[in-house]
């Protein structure tokens, strides 16, 4: 190889495989050719049109919307409920909060006019706990309602991009003795699994 020369050589031309029984008996009906069946085209269709981003926007904008796309129809309700729960501990801890703190505002306002609910049987310092208390439960619940939110989004995209994966019915798991460890003198086992 003087001066960086060699023979480049094309790589063979390979014939594309083709399905000889769909070739040798398509199917002719009113002049266009189809391939057997709607039916048949029909029972493949969902998972080869199936969008994983269709399934995300779709739980994005209406929660449990993605999952029913995705076919998981069992899934939407666990979503609702999730967010149904979350929505009422906001509702109801906000509603304490605001309870509990106008409670204080009238304690602590120095106007003897104004009496809180409670009629002086809470203190003030009790009645900031409650409220600090409440308020810190009606940020959590915030928080859950988002994190339900995202969940949701994130359950429907993972499930969407699974549709297409096969699990074959012909796995198995071989439990045997390990013979490389018991021609040391040590017992032990092998784990073997097999896809095909």
């Amino acid at each position: 190889m003087i001066g960086g020369a060699c023979a480049q050589t094309e790589p063979p031309y390979r014939t594309p495989v083709v399905d000889s029984a769909a070739v040798a008996a398509p199917l002719m009906i009113e002049g266009e050719i189809r391939a057997k069946d709607d039916a048949d085209i029909d029972t493949l269709d969902w998972r080869g049109r199936h969008s994983p981003r269709k399934a995300t926007l779709l739980s994005a904008v209406l929660p449990g919307a993605g999952q029913i796309y995705n076919r998981k129809y069992w899934k939407a309700p666990i979503v609702w409920a999730g967010l149904g729960v979350s929505y009422g501990f906001i509702q109801r801890n906000t509603r304490e909060y605001r309870r509990y703190k106008d409670a204080y505002i009238a304690v602590v306002d120095g106007d003897p006019t104004t009496i809180d609910e409670f009629n002086g049987r809470i203190s003030a310092s009790q009645l900031l706990d409650v409220t600090n208390t409440y308020r810190k439960w009606r940020d959590l619940s915030y928080i859950a309602i988002g994190a339900v939110y995202v969940l949701n989004i994130v359950d429907a995209s993972v499930d969407a991009h699974f549709v297409r994966f096969d699990v074959g019915r012909d796995l198995s798991l071989v439990v045997a003795p390990s013979l490389e460890l018991t021609s040391l003198g040590a017992p032990g086992l092998t784990l073997g699994l097999t896809l095909r």
